[in-house]
């Protein structure tokens, strides 16, 4: 993994806010507020979509990050490469950023509501 190439991502999305980039897997996280909203494999920029947006990343052509597991089965991830020029374009990366964040608070919202349906009962 090219440090320099973190730094510079990070760099990138600062507008957002304290930008966090955590090496895990062979790749990296890309962290706002505590919230994954990207991740960088093979010095490549992967952003967040959900139901709501996926589409649109789909429309324009990019890919949902995938790997092989075990068995040969290939495994899509909620993430879609975005083209390298949106990188150095602040206009172009500051929608897809503000998607990807979104995505990942509604991903957040989403975990916390199905925690608050399915409590514990006492004695279980």
């Amino acid at each position: 993994m090219n440090d320099s190439f973190l730094t510079f991502v990070q760099e990138q999305f600062s507008f957002l806010g304290p930008i966090r980039i955590k090496k895990m897997f062979g790749g990296a996280g890309i962290y706002c507020n505590d919230l994954i909203f990207g991740i960088i494999v093979d010095d490549a920029v992967y952003l967040k979509a959900d139901a709501s947006t996926k589409n649109e990343f789909e429309a324009l052509g990019m890919e949902p990050f995938s790997y092989e597991a075990k068995g040969n089965k290939k495994v899509s991830m909620s993430y879609y490469h975005i083209p390298e020029d949106y990188l150095e374009d602040p206009s172009e990366l500051a929608i897809w950023a503000h998607k990807a964040l979104d995505a990942a608070v509604r991903g957040t919202t989403k975990k916390k509501k199905k925690k608050k349906k399915n409590p514990k009962q006492p004695g279980t």
